[in-house]
């Protein structure tokens, strides 16, 4: 975020806000038809490959303006995958807890490569 008039700031803040509201209730919607540790699995992994798409988008293409990949980024994924949560169901699940944490590890590491994938293919990348 390079411009500093106040309503570029407020502009930004609220599309954060928006993102942040719409990424929260997806998760909940998710845990609700796929709740605990699937659930959490789920988003981690598919925020993990939007990011990605994202980040290669902004880096390789860049037709994305800078306001909506923050509101993306920021505000819908940042409230749509949760660390936290994955962290607490780890802990409570210990006959699960090494299959979880390398299950959200892997396909966490492997959305970001099938991200970066699928933007060179669409970007003709390197």
């Amino acid at each position: 975020m390079t411009d500093t008039h106040p309503l570029a700031v407020v502009e930004t803040v609220v599309l954060v806000g928006i993102g942040g509201f719409a990424g929260s209730n997806l998760r909940y919607f998710v845990a609700g038809v796929l709740p605990g540790l699937p659930g959490t699995l789920l988003v981690n992994a598919a925020g993990s490959f939007a990011l990605g798409v994202l980040v290669y988008e902004a880096h390789r293409i860049g037709v994305l303006a800078d306001e909506t990949s923050l509101a993306a980024s920021t505000g819908f994924l940042s409230s749509f995958t949760t660390y936290s949560t994955f962290a607490l169901q780890t802990a409570r699940a210990a006959e699960w807890a090494l299959l979880n944490v390398g299950a959200n590890y892997a396909l966490g590491f492997a959305g970001v490569l099938a991200a970066r994938a699928a933007v060179d293919a669409v970007g003709g990348g390197d």
